[in-house]
């Protein structure tokens, strides 16, 4: 998937345990645990602002987009490697 969450990353940097953001923002660790390994297919907005509040941060900062290349532009890679390499 294109959407990555890099949350764990953002409580490194504000030194900040899952148990004290899970009890902070309201929900279950168990919750906030998978949240922080990526394994969500959701994420309420009122989740994300007081996970923002707390941290002190905006949600670019804990959500990137990286796309995924197309199947056409992954065999124009490849032909082009053949090619020319």
């Amino acid at each position: 998937m294109p959407i990555i969450l890099r949350l764990d990353v953002m409580m490194a940097r504000r030194k900040v345990r899952s148990n004290v953001l899970a009890r902070a923002i309201g929900i279950s660790e168990t919750n906030l645990s998978l949240l922080k390994s990526g394994k969500v297919r959701g994420l309420r907005f009122t989740t994300l602002d007081a996970i923002c509040r707390y941290l002190n941060c905006t949600p670019a900062d804990i959500i990137d987009y990286l796309p995924e290349p197309e199947a056409d532009d992954e065999a124009d890679a490849g032909t082009r490697l053949r090619r020319f390499g």
